[in-house]
């Protein structure tokens, strides 16, 4: 969650979650279906929306596409499965009915996006058809059902010229309508859209009529491209500048190890424990758990790689203005956080970096182009890129988790350090490949526990140090709740051993995904310049793939 409240979830199909149920991770092959369930047949939902047109990109648009061009055809990496149920004994006409209103209601479900000689465009179709199938779930909960074929609806391209970006199913149990499958393209939707399709769900299958959206995508462009909404667009990437001339020129400027096969992982840590002691240490210290998880995982890779000044992409919702919190489509783009960490405490630094996480929030609504330009531009006259590939991404609705066991004495220290024997950890996904991403902090959407998964580049990290890491972030919270912790301390409290550099050892290339030579001496001036074009979001974006 940002500051501004709102749900956002720009990289995990894991995370866009169903009101009852979860879907399965889109990087995992889906299960067989359930014996006995069939494909009834088809059914056209024909919609007629109050208005067609076409108009720009909106940032939040502009910033999934430039990542699909970054794929090869084909890729369904920005794909999105989800699912809703149906509620109440609803009949097959009521359920298709609602479908209809949710494609006239909001625009986004019914634009293409094509190549103009002026630039990429939204095609805003007024009027048309969706083919949605029908399925006997046969024996199977509704809901699980529903997981599968929306991990099969997700798992071809979208043609964005030719199709809309959804795609639906029904499943039926016993012949009535249980549960909706959904396929999405992020260019349709991120996780804050996703929270007011399921709101209009709900109240579309009742029967009621909610108020007609006032703020569409091809409003949202308008107001980006002139008065205000430039204004800001324009002091967001002043920000970053003033950020980015500052930052570290590379974090991970130490000899790669040798990476495993596939290089990328991704490992899952849940922990009761960490979720009551990020709570308690919030209100202690008058900030949110988000900036208590942000500013440790800053600590952590400060106690790591021996820099003392961090900075790490946060992915932002972008959804404080009320018209773009009411808007269906993507919004979420990356805010830029640095923290300088010199000495003192925990407390102290959490502070610090509350304000400054607020601060980065406030600025993540660009133009994505001209923050890329004024980001080669810096890199330019630094002598390199700056590399960005650490990233913070909290995918919670409500940035707490209301289903945490109670505490017979809320804030004991003894009580919150014995819920660490109840500690899990899990493998959650690996890849051979994630653009422009060392490391990124996941917070789950989980409401019971806290779950923190940690994506990781192994030639950086090894596995090894991914697990001390999360476990290393359970055990400085966990301790703080006890005393404050000395930064000075975190390595050894932490088990974290600082990387060794080599006399004279410097990175001669920024891009942690690249194959660059490591050498001796001074860095060379031809190190390569493509990382900056893709390291403010490639890697934010993984999260999604791999998967909130």
């Amino acid at each position: 969650m940002n500051s501004d409240g709102a749900t956002f979830l720009r990289t995990d199909p894991e995370r866009f979650r169903a009101e009852t149920d979860d879907p399965a991770p889109a990087s995992q092959v889906p299960p067989p279906p359930e014996p006995g369930a069939t494909v009834d047949g088809t059914a056209v939902v024909e919609f007629t929306g109050a208005r067609g047109g076409v108009a720009p990109l909106t940032w939040g648009q502009s910033s999934i596409w430039r990542l699909t061009t970054w794929r090869a055809d084909g890729d369904s990496y920005f794909n999105m499965p989800w699912t809703l149920p149906v509620y109440g004994r609803r009949d097959l006409d009521t359920v298709l009915g609602a479908l209809r209103r949710l494609l006239e209601r909001h625009e986004t479900l019914r634009t293409n996006f094509r190549r103009t000689p002026g630039g990429m465009v939204q095609h805003v179709a007024r009027e048309g058809r969706l083919t949605v199938q029908v399925v006997d779930g046969g024996h199977a909960r509704p809901l699980t059902a529903a997981r599968e074929l929306a991990a099969g609806l997700a798992v071809a391209a979208f043609d964005y010229e030719a199709e809309l970006p959804v795609r639906c199913a029904v499943v039926t149990i016993g012949g009535r309508p249980r549960a909706v499958a959904f396929g999405l393209s992020h260019l349709a939707a991120d996780g804050g859209a996703l929270g007011l399709l399921a709101a209009d769900w709900r109240d579309l299958l009742a029967g009621s009529d909610p108020p007609e959206p006032t703020w569409q995508p091809m409003d949202q462009a308008a107001f980006e491209r002139e008065g205000p909404g430039a204004v800001r667009g324009e002091r967001a990437v002043r920000y970053w500048q003033a950020v980015l001339e500052k930052a570290p020129a590379f974090m991970f400027d130490y000899p790669r190890h040798p990476s495993g096969e596939p290089r990328f992982i991704r490992i899952l840590m849940r922990s009761v424990a960490l979720g009551a002691a990020a709570d308690t240490l919030a209100a202690r210290w008058s900030v949110s758990t988000a900036s208590v998880l942000t500013t440790a995982s800053a600590v952590l890779l400060s106690t790591l790689t021996g820099h003392r000044r961090i900075a790490m992409q946060l992915i932002g919702a972008n959804r404080h203005d009320p018209r773009i919190g009411a808007l269906v489509g993507p919004a979420a783009q990356d805010g830029i956080f640095m923290l300088e960490l010199p000495g003192g405490t925990l407390a102290e630094a959490t502070r610090i970096g509350h304000r400054q996480a607020l601060t980065a929030y406030r600025h993540a609504h660009y133009e994505p182009l001209g923050l890329m330009a004024m980001r080669e531009e810096v890199g330019r006259g630094r002598g390199g890129p700056i590399d960005l590939s650490a990233y913070f991404n909290d995918t919670r609705g409500g940035g707490d988790w209301p289903d945490l066991p109670a505490l017979e004495q809320p804030g004991d220290p003894a009580e919150i350090a014995a819920l660490t024997g109840r500690t899990a950890f899990a493998p959650a996904g690996s890849w051979d490949h994630v653009d422009a991403t060392t490391v990124q902090f996941i917070i789950g959407p989980a409401r019971e526990t806290c779950e923190l998964h940690l994506l990781a580049d192994t030639a950086y990290l090894p596995r090894t140090t991914v697990h001390t890491l999360l476990r290393g972030m359970e055990t400085l919270l966990v301790s703080a709740v006890a005393e404050d912790v000395p930064l000075d301390a975190v390595a050894a409290l932490c088990g974290i051993t600082p990387v060794d550099r080599p006399p004279g050892w410097e990175r001669s290339q920024t891009d942690p995904a690249g194959e660059a030579p490591e050498t001796s001496g001074p860095a060379r001036a031809d190190a390569d310049r493509t990382h900056g074009e893709t390291a403010e979001t490639s890697g934010s974006v993984v999260a999604e793939a791999v998967g909130g």
